[in-house]
């Protein structure tokens, strides 16, 4: 026979953890809702990739093709 009491500490425990659980789930939301909105307002997926502020010759159009990566010679 188990014995089945649950002290008064307890439900205050649970109380605090749903709440802090609650904030947790929160912050989560809020971090991924700015990223989308980040991501979205970028639109395009190479501004996205140049966002990291390092110069890299890939993304830089060629002057006589006319393309990002310079493979049309």
């Amino acid at each position: 026979m188990a014995i089945k009491v649950e002290h008064e500490i307890h439900t205050r425990r649970k109380g605090r953890n749903l709440g802090v659980g609650a904030i947790l789930v929160g912050f989560i939301a809020i971090v991924f809702g700015l990223t989308v909105v980040k991501v979205i307002q970028l639109g395009d997926a190479g501004k996205f990739e140049r966002f990291d502020h390092v110069a890299r010759p890939q993304l830089v159009p060629d002057a006589e093709t006319g393309t990002e990566d310079g493979a049309g010679e």
